[in-house]
């Protein structure tokens, strides 16, 4: 048995020298240490020798166990050694190669020319005010003077989400203005920025959705002109001094007197173009003196306050802000188009 041993321990050695992989290296492994492995079998048989025979055996298996296990490991190292350099090498970094460049995100343009514009009211002494977007009718029409017969209610022109005209997606944010008047008492000064949902045509200045700045003004011997110098205040800072604006005559239910407001076409500067249909303005907002029944209707004497509000479309600001020609290159979100902002 001793002359087995002293074999097996050759063999086992040579075969482990001369493995190149970590794979075959296990199954040698297995072949002379396993459970079922040559060593073990050889050493099955120990029980046949005498007393004295027993230790003298024992001693060289164990001796020759610790010098095949230690080669065992010594080359599995190695081999793994060599395994690591082999990857290092095929994923070598250049340390001074410069990195790649991540891209930067940045604001939508309607969100730059929202926060100018509120950076301006602020300024001016004006707060913030939400409301929701699904809204009751009597906050949207009823309470803003417009009647059962007005063409606004009609359910061709707005989106309505029942048969009993309770509920509808809110075609102004002049609603805000509504609870607003409610909940608080005058001196009132506000601005509702927020979306707003009509029945429109698609086309280069018209969506059915758009975005909407609501302001709204209540005290004491509040007049036209407060409403005229704010309005040109916040056209001149957000487009400049040279910036022209139009007011001109008009009806709404809700204000009372009432105006458009126009600025002249960024495109053509008044000439005349597709953009501005060839009149040189672009509506940009309605305003006026709030109508008496409104404020009777939110709980304010009308003969004690007096008020102005205006709504202003923010996509159309952004357009002139940014001199874009189309409000549907807003909404597209073609990457080449708002990177330029």
């Amino acid at each position: 048995m001793k002359e087995q041993l002293e074999a097996l321990g050759v063999k086992a050695l040579a075969a482990i020298d001369e493995v190149s992989d970590l794979t075959t290296l296990e199954e040698v492994r297995i072949q002379f240490l396993g459970r079922k492995g040559e060593m073990t079998t050889i050493l099955k048989g120990m029980g046949k020798l005498s007393p004295e025979e027993r230790p003298v055996v024992g001693q060289i298996a164990n001796a020759l166990s610790e010098q095949v296990t230690g080669a065992f490991y010594a080359k599995r190292d190695a081999l793994e050694a060599a395994v690591l350099n082999a990857q290092l090498s095929a994923e070598q970094i250049d340390v001074t190669i410069p990195g790649t460049a991540q891209a930067v995100g940045r604001q939508h343009p309607m969100s730059r020319t929202l926060g100018e514009a509120l950076d301006i009211f602020i300024g001016m002494g004006f707060s913030i005010a939400e409301g929701p977007e699904v809204e009751l009718s009597a906050n949207v029409f009823d309470k803003l003077n417009t009647p059962e017969n007005h063409p606004s209610r009609d359910w061709g022109d707005t989106f309505y989400f029942d048969t009993d005209n309770k509920y509808v997606l809110r075609t102004h944010t002049s609603a805000v203005q509504v609870r607003t008047m409610e909940a608080n008492k005058p001196p009132i000064r506000v601005v509702s920025p927020g979306r707003v949902y009509r029945k429109d045509e698609v086309d280069a200045t018209h969506s059915p959705m758009f975005h909407q700045i609501e302001g709204l003004v209540v005290d004491k011997g509040v007049t036209m002109a407060d409403l005229k110098g704010t309005l040109n205040a916040l056209v001149q800072q957000l487009y400049g001094a040279e910036t022209a604006t139009r007011f001109r005559p008009h009806h709404f239910p809700f204000t009372e007197p009432s105006c458009e407001v126009d600025c002249q076409c960024f495109k053509c500067r008044g000439k005349g173009c597709p953009m501005c249909k060839g009149e040189g303005w672009i509506e940009l907002l309605g305003a006026g003196m709030i109508h008496p029944n409104v404020l009777r209707n939110c709980g304010i004497d009308p003969d004690e306050y007096s008020g102005f509000a205006f709504g202003i479309g923010l996509d159309r600001m952004t357009m002139m802000r940014f001199n874009i020609s189309d409000l549907r290159l807003i909404f597209e979100n073609d990457l080449r188009f708002l990177a330029q902002f």
